[in-house]
């Protein structure tokens, strides 16, 4: 073969040494010879658009069909023996739903939940084998507190209902745990979060004790009943119970919605092992390793019981989530109804056939010997699973970006010869190339974050909340026109007739290849994981250049492009499918992502990323055609229809009663702020707004409520304690100078008014003073702000001593399920004088009474208020006393 192209240079080398050169020009013979060959080989006009539009059939033809598939919920009258029974999963879901809300601290939550559940498991548990498993059961109350971000998170009598599930005769002294929770945020059922995990549990538990089956570990399977409050629960067994100790690996259940498949987002750590066993047992698989980079940095407004396991027991595991429709998650629209049949069943057939195959196995005995690193693992369409270690991968990611770079240097030398010019000649082509595809890479992302950028200025963020197809025309346009526009200028206005027009095309496409090269080399030399999706990206662009390359087909027109298109198609389904993924899990998350940071930035971004990936190596293939001119014209006019669309009508309005609502959480607040002699200086009543998204209150001005007064919040956070308002937990004190104030002139009067008391104080010597403090039936969630004076340093107290000096304003929340005991702590301050007569230290007491709907005004004021508003209120009482 390469014999026939030296002998195709030569005789081309000797037919140019008889024509007529001037400066780089070739004859004019050669030149029109080239423009009738580029004539003949580009398409009509007409088919670029079929072109694309056959990827865009793909698109909705596979991947969201596949993306959707449910298995066919198995019922109890046709089930298999040993198989999961979604129909029984689902009639226990419907009784729990059917409790109500479930808030750490309430009667639906600490009584009715709690028997509900123990109920289910003496059923189960009669009907064990007993010859094969003992199982017992244990319903713990505990008490403890930890550092949980920025506040001391203390809990006093909350439960796990915990269940031991041991083989005869077993001597393995290794468990497995499997752990969700039954508690609720206030308003919401939880049959998302997590109810619909809690019965997939208890089906699970049942298959295993019924069926005769030898299994090597004893199975732990927890029922936790605070990790909304947050993860408090799980923290009290991991540190406290008797069975915990032995617990060595973790199955972590949780849901951000429900109505789908569920996805492994965290592994390990350093435990490839587990993946290995998941890609083995999982029926219905869906993980990647991007998710869980993306969730561990912590930008995402949730978290789970898996980083408590981890980090005070020292666990191993998979953390699995529901996510789908995740518009009803943690409000009133969390309901039974929201949960299908088959969304269960596939959960189930998961979870159990990883149960038993982690109940088995041998790595369990001694988990420390099988620490090698993380893992790299993805699941393609839901078909197939594919994992790696990341050593593997790292040498993979560096093996193919180094193959690509030589492929592209012999593809370089190949058109050289086959162009009669030097190789050098279309080297230097070639960098201008990269050039400009490094200007497509910059708008491809730059061009939709514009957009997103502008509607944002303008107060138009989310317009894309209840109508996500309109991300098409808002960004995936936009980096579409980006991505071509280069490549169509070039091979538009450039003058070179000594390359054919089909081998400058694939020069452009090799400048996008190399810079994908680059970049995976540089993502890997970083650490980052995902570089998987740039590699695999990658594979499928080496494939078919390699093929071309031992053929004719390289230098034969537009021949190359048969065989790239081909396997462009595995890259395209699985780069849009795993961008579909964070779309659909990311987009009903903007609606809790805070009002400081524009969330159409992220979603612009991410669908930018996913038209790089997906159709990077497609798009400038609209230049085969005659007139690609029309396609980017085309492009551009979807995109204006659809800024027109978003902006001037309904359609680009956020909210939807019931489906896509605003999440509208406020407090009914009484401030009564104390002197250090007792008398009060401040005592007002009003509404306290956090909102959740981006738009804030401008949605609630066209509604019948009224809003004036409302200011914010921020600078009383300069003069006064944690601004003097009674901040519910972490993230609303994260999140204060956002926060909103609304006076009301009648005061509130709340349900509670518990009273902070000095009990005594102690002298301990060396200038310090301990302060004793008692607070008689606070509420079932309150929060203490602790700041000292200038002079005054704490030297210790009753809660954790390594948070002394982490912050300015000490922050303790404090929250109890069936222990009603009085708060107290103490607190020992040092001050140089030792003169304790005068004032020491503010302290703030914010106390919520969380399912109490307020008094007739405030009831009526939440009347006002939108319907497509999902409203989270209660009473709260804040006192600032001066000790």
């Amino acid at each position: 073969m390469w014999q026939a192209i030296r002998s195709r240079f030569d005789s081309c080398q000797n037919k140019i040494s008889d024509e007529p050169i001037e400066g780089d020009v070739r004859s004019a013979s050669c030149k029109k010879r080239v423009l009738k060959q580029e004539q003949n080989f580009r398409g009509p006009w007409y088919l670029a658009s079929g072109f694309l539009l056959f990827w865009a059939l793909l698109f909705f033809a596979v991947v969201l069909p596949l993306f959707y598939r449910l298995p066919k919920g198995l019922t109890i009258e046709d089930s298999p023996k040993g198989a999961f029974i979604a129909e029984r999963a689902q009639n226990h879901l419907y009784g729990f739903d059917e409790i109500g809300t479930k808030v750490v601290g309430s009667d639906g939550n600490e009584n009715k939940t709690v028997d509900y559940l123990l109920g289910l498991v003496a059923e189960i548990r009669a009907s064990c084998l007993d010859e094969y498993f003992d199982v017992e059961v244990d319903l713990q109350v505990v008490s403890g507190s930890y550092i949980h971000w920025t506040m001391v998170n203390r809990y006093q009598g909350v439960q796990n209902i915990v269940i031991k599930m041991s083989p005869k005769n077993t001597t393995s002294e290794s468990y497995l745990l499997v752990n969700s929770h039954f508690d609720s945020k206030p308003t919401s059922r939880s049959a998302g979060d997590a109810g619909q995990m809690i019965v997939a549990i208890l089906e699970v538990f049942r298959v295993m004790c019924t069926t005769k089956q030898t299994i090597r570990h004893t199975i732990i399977f927890l029922l936790n009943g605070a990790e909304e409050n947050p993860l408090q629960a799980s923290h009290g067994f991991i540190t406290q119970h008797k069975w915990a100790p032995y617990c060595k690996a973790l199955i972590n259940l949780d849901a951000a919605g429900g109505g789908g498949s569920d996805i492994v987002f965290q592994s390990g750590p350093n435990s490839p092992w587990l993946v290995e066993y998941y890609k083995k047992s999982a029926k219905h698989p869906l993980a990647t390793t991007m998710a869980e980079e993306i969730f561990q940095t912590g930008i995402l407004p949730s978290d789970t019981d898996f980083g408590i396991f981890v980090k005070y027991g020292n666990l191993i595991g998979l953390d699995i989530a529901q996510f789908i429709n995740g518009y009803f998650y943690h409000t009133k629209y969390d309901r039974f109804a929201n949960i299908p049949r088959g969304s269960i069943q596939s959960t189930g057939d998961n979870l159990l056939s990883l149960v038993r195959a982690l109940a088995n196995a041998t790595e369990l005995d001694n988990t420390a010997a099988y620490a090698t690193g993380h893992a790299i693992f993805f699941d393609f369409l839901g078909l197939y699973f594919i994992s790696y270690t990341e050593s593997n991968g790292t040498i993979l990611n560096y093996s193919v970006a180094g193959i690509a770079l030589v492929l592209i240097f012999v593809s370089i030398w190949r058109t050289a010869n086959i162009s009669c010019v030097s190789t050098g000649y279309v080297l230097s082509w070639f960098i201008l190339i990269s050039v400009l595809q490094i200007i497509a890479f910059v708008l491809g992302f730059g061009l939709p974050v514009a957009v997103a950028y502008v509607f944002d200025k303008y107060g138009l963020s989310l317009t894309y909340f209840s109508t996500p197809g309109l991300l098409i025309g808002l960004y995936i346009c936009p980096s579409l026109l980006g991505l071509s526009l280069p490549s169509y200028i070039y091979l538009k206005l450039q003058r070179n007739f000594k390359v054919p027009f089909a081998q400058q095309l694939q020069l452009v496409l090799h400048g996008h290849a190399a810079i994908l090269a680059i970049l995976g080399i540089g993502l890997t030399v970083y650490g980052l994981r995902s570089t998987y999706v740039v590699t695999w990206t990658l594979i499928f662009y080496v494939i078919p250049l390699s093929i071309n390359l031992l053929t004719t087909l390289h230098d034969r027109g537009f021949s190359w492009t048969g065989v790239l298109k081909i396997f462009q198609v595995i890259p395209f389904l699985y780069n849009s499918y795993l961008i579909y993924t964070f779309v659909v899990t990311l987009i009903p998350m903007m609606g809790r992502f805070g009002r400081s940071t524009n969330p159409d930035l992220i979603i612009s971004a991410l669908n930018a990323l996913g038209t790089v990936l997906a159709l990077g190596f497609l798009i400038p293939l609209v230049n085969m055609f005659r007139r690609p001119s029309m396609i980017l014209l085309s492009l551009l006019a979807i995109s204006s229809v659809t800024i027109y669309t978003a902006t001037s009508t309904q359609i680009g309005f956020p909210y939807r009663p019931r489906t896509n609502v605003q999440r509208l959480p406020y407090l009914q607040v009484r401030r009564i702020f104390y002197e250090f002699d007792g008398t009060v200086v401040k005592d007002d009543s009003g509404y306290l707004f956090n909102f959740q998204d981006r738009r804030g209150p401008a949605p609630l001005k066209s509604s019948k409520v009224n809003l004036t007064g409302l200011v914010s919040i921020a600078a009383d956070c300069d003069k006064v304690m944690m601004c003097g308002y009674p901040l519910y937990d972490h993230r609303w004190v994260k999140n204060r100078m956002q926060i909103m104030w609304l006076p009301r002139e009648e005061p509130i009067v709340p349900p509670n008014v518990p009273v902070l008391q000095l009990l005594e104080k102690t002298d301990l010597g060396n200038n310090i003073m301990r302060y004793s403090f008692i607070c008689e039936k606070p509420s079932d969630h309150t929060s203490v702000y602790i700041l000292p004076q200038e002079d005054v340093t704490i030297s210790n107290w009753t809660l954790p001593l390594e948070y002394i000096a982490q912050q300015t304003t000490y922050h303790l929340y404090y929250s109890r399920g069936t222990d009603y005991s009085p708060l107290t702590f103490s607190i020992d301050f040092w001050k140089q004088d030792a003169d304790f007569v005068v004032p020491v230290t503010q302290i703030g007491l914010a106390t919520h009474s969380i399912g109490d709907d307020g008094d007739a005004i405030s009831q009526e004021f939440a009347k006002l208020l939108p319907s497509y508003a999902a409203l989270v209120q209660w009473p709260a009482l804040y006192q600032r006393y001066i000790f």
